[in-house]
Formats: C-alpha cells, structure tokens, sequence
C-alpha cells in the first residue's frame, strides 16, 4: 500500500514537473514555437546505413594512397611544367573538399547526402581563396592567370547588344514578320526559366522574386551606358524576360513550394522496404528533400527583419550583375565553362546560405550567422572589389540624368516609408491605453500580466492538487484533468 501511494505521488509530482515545464516554454518567446510551425512533419524509422556513415578513415587511407603512388611508383609524367603546376593545384583543391566532406560541420540539409553539402561549402572557399588571390593581381595578370587556366581565353571580347531592331512586327521580312521575336527563342529562354525556379524555391516568397525580376530588369534599363550587353529591345525586357520566361519560372516555382508544403514526410531505410518497386522509388526519393520549411519573411514585422529583407534582395541583385561585369572586364565569353562553374557553385550555395539567413532571423535560439551564409556573403563582396579595383572609371561612368533622378527618388521615398513605418508610425498613429505609454510598454506590460496570471492560475492549481495528494484523496488523473492542469 505505502509502495502504491509512492508511485502515485511519484507520477502525480512528475506530472506537476511536466506542467510547470510546458508553462515556462509558453513563457518564453514565441519566435521559437513560430518557427518549428514552419517546418513539415517528419517520420523517420532511424535506420543508420552504410550509406548514412562518415567513412572518416576510408576516404584518409585511399588519399594516402594515391599521393604514395604519386610519390613512389609514378615516374614518367614529363617535363611540362605547367602540366604540373596544374596537376599539384588540382591535387590541392581535392585534398581540401576530401578534408571538408569529411570532418566540416554539417548544414541545415541532408538530402542527397550531407556530404554534398559540405563539397559545396568547400568548392565556395576555394573560389573565395581563387577571388582573393585575383585581388591581389594587375588586371593584366588578372587576364594571364585566367588565361592559363584556359588558353583560349585572354582575349578582348566583342561587345555585343540586343537592341539593334526593336521592331516586334516586320513585314515582309524572309523568316516572317515576327522573326526578330522568334529569333530570340534560345537556349537561354530556357536559362531564364530555370533561374528563376531556382531563385523561387530558393527565396520561397511570390512577391519578393517578382520585385527581384523587376528590379533586375530595371537595372539593366539603367546600366545600358556601362555594359552594351545590357541593351535589349522593350519587348525583349518585359514581354520575354519579365512577363513569360521569369514569371512563368517563379509560378511553377510557386506550385512546387506549394506541394512541399503539404507533403508528409514518411522515411525507411532501404532494406526495410519489402518491394522491389519501393526499393526503386526509395533510391530517387533520396534526391528529395528530407523536410521541408515555410518561409514567412515579414519584411514590416521590425526595421531589423526590414533591412535584413532589403540587404538579401541587394545581395541577390549584386552577384546577377557580377557575372556580367566580371566576364567583361576577365574577357570570359559567356557560354565559357568558368561562368558555368561559377553558377553551379553560387546555386546549391545560396539555397543553404538564405535557409541559415531566415533561420538566423526567425529562431530565437540560432545566435550564430551560418558558415554558408558566411562565405557566400564573402564571395559577393569580394566580386564587387575585383570589378571596382580592375575597371572603376566603368563604375564611376555618370549615369543618364533622367535615370538618376528616377532612382534618387526611388531611394528618397524608401528612406521616407522606413522613417514613417517604423518610428513615426507606432509613435503617433497607434492607440493603445494612455496609462501604458508607448506601444511597447503596452506590448511588454501586456506580456507580463498575462504570465503573471498564468504563473498563480498554475501557483493554485499545484497547492490544490498537491494538498489532496497529502490527505490521500488524490485520484488518478484523466485526460481532462491533465488539461486543467496546464490551464488549457
């Protein structure tokens, strides 16, 4: 009998414990609980693989061979020193992706595998070290060392425009009187496309990708005296560009992002799959995302998440405009494997990097800007010195006055709108009880008094229930009492 009234008072204590524990976490700041609402289900039967495994040892004891064979058996690799140079460079970069796929910290993302993740964090601090050391460069070492790269480069390109004839309608032309239209169908209609699904799915928010194509548009409109690349006929802007190939990527990015909202995540290891049918559809679903997270910006939430909100879409503009002033000033032609490269790496990168930015700024409890984040930032930064210090009387190029006055009220009214939204507004045009002061006092005293009643409603409850546990009139609890303990 004393046995069973132990366990009892056991239980009944743990489940006071329980309740005071749930009551400090809705306490505590409901950014948390915000951000977890964001992120999908997922159920994982736990199976940990072959696959799944770090493989730490395996990967240094087959790197340890090959430079043995390289060092010991190899001999006959000739005289060609920059074969060398090549061969040991591209030794070194390995090495390194080997080490960071291997022992980096891991990201936000597990799917194909973690460490593909980590290769690509690697493959952004190579061409951060690659910007850096171009940095330090003449431009027309700068050409050299690109042109060692690839002998067919280091040649001046030839400026090329897209605004020679405008006309959207020419009779009597040979290919039809719609060909200047239809000869712009190209493989970069597609690129178009493509890029901005990616920037879709990367961003996940409708409004703020159609305001990144219209602002990128819109540059190129105002930089057409710097770069001739950036001249395009009207329809070319905004039939081609802007209404079908970007606005048609963002809606079927938007489509996806609705799916993988609501799609539940159920995962099992390969072998625990029966079918061999679902043995298969395991093997590609490994290419899918393992969970997936709302974003919810809220760019006029505060002037910190507004300014956050501004700097990501800057910065999103920034490295589109990089790509095109970097292959001009380099003299990298723009179907060159270099620009390629430099987009496989900037994409996988910036879908890590914006998940690491919006968890920095939603999660109370990230207190640390992400390695991706990071380095990416980094690598924008130092693109943007590269064009400055190799070509800045092209920066410095004045602008057409109409086009700077067009956007020196542009940045007018945002400044106006960010001083009325976030200061004048909660000052003068907020009521609240006049006893609270400011909207502020009012929020934070409102907080206080609600966790003040929840804290004697709880107070009470305790003494109550803990006094009938005393007198041994205590019975089990049910479901509903546990309820009225949590004051729910």
């Amino acid at each position: 009998m004393n046995r069973r009234k132990t366990k009892s008072r056991k239980s009944d204590d743990s489940l006071i414990y329980e309740s005071e524990s749930r009551q400090r976490f809705e306490d505590s700041d409901d950014r948390t609980s915000h951000f977890s609402s964001l992120q999908t289900h997922v159920y994982d039967d736990g199976t940990n693989t072959y696959f799944w495994r770090a493989h730490s040892i395996t990967v240094l004891c087959l790197m340890i061979i090959s430079l043995v064979y390289v060092a010991l058996v190899e001999t006959d690799t000739g005289n060609d020193t920059s074969f060398h140079v090549k061969r040991g460079i591209v030794a070194c970069v390995v090495i390194f992706c080997l080490w960071g796929m291997t022992q980096a910290k891991d990201g936000p993302f597990r799917r194909p595998h973690p460490a593909i993740w980590r290769l690509v964090l690697c493959l952004c601090v190579v061409y951060e070290l690659l910007l850096v050391f171009i940095l330090f460069q003449t431009i027309d070492d700068a050409r050299k060392f690109v042109g060692y790269l690839d002998p067919e480069l280091g040649k001046p390109l030839k400026e090329q425009t897209y605004a020679e004839d405008c006309r959207l309608y020419v009779p009597g032309h040979p290919d039809g009187p719609f060909a200047n239209f239809w000869i712009k169908m190209d493989f970069f209609v597609f690129s178009h496309l493509f890029g901005w699904f990616v920037k879709m799915i990367i961003v996940r928010d409708f409004w703020i990708c159609q305001l990144l194509s219209l602002g990128f548009e819109l540059l190129e409109y105002s930089l057409e005296h710097q770069l001739a690349n950036f001249a395009e006929c009207w329809w070319d802007h905004w039939l081609m560009d802007f209404l079908i190939c970007n606005s048609l990527g963002i809606i079927i990015g938007q489509m996806t992002l609705k799916y993988l909202n609501i799609k539940e995540y159920h995962w099992h290891g390969l072998w625990n799959i029966q079918s061999y049918r679902g043995k298969v559809m395991r093997v590609f679903q490994q290419f899918t995302p393992y969970s997936w997270t709302r974003f919810d910006w809220k760019p006029t939430k505060s002037l910190k998440r507004w300014l956050a909100v501004i700097g990501i879409m800057c910065m999103f503009e920034i490295a589109e405009l990089n790509t095109f002033y970097l292959k001009f000033i380099l003299w990298i032609p723009p179907p060159h494997f270099i620009n390629w490269g430099r987009m496989l790496i900037l994409g996988p990168a910036a879908v890590v990097a914006i998940r690491e930015t919006y968890q920095y700024l939603e999660d109370p409890t990230c207190k640390k800007f992400g390695q991706q984040s990071w380095i990416i930032s980094a690598m924008v930064v130092t693109e943007v010195l590269i064009v400055m210090k190799f070509d800045l009387p092209l920066i410095l190029r004045p602008f057409p006055t109409h086009i700077a006055l067009l956007w020196l009220i542009a940045f007018i009214c945002l400044v106006v709108w960010t001083i009325f939204q976030f200061y004048i507004r909660p000052q003068f045009f907020t009521q609240v009880p006049s006893h609270y002061g400011s909207p502020s006092n009012y929020e934070s005293s409102s907080k206080y008094e609600s966790s003040s009643n929840n804290e004697t409603l709880f107070n009470a409850k305790s003494e109550k229930y803990s006094h009938s546990i005393s007198n041994g009139t205590h019975q089990p609890y049910s479901l509903r009492a546990r309820r009225s303990i949590n004051g729910k």
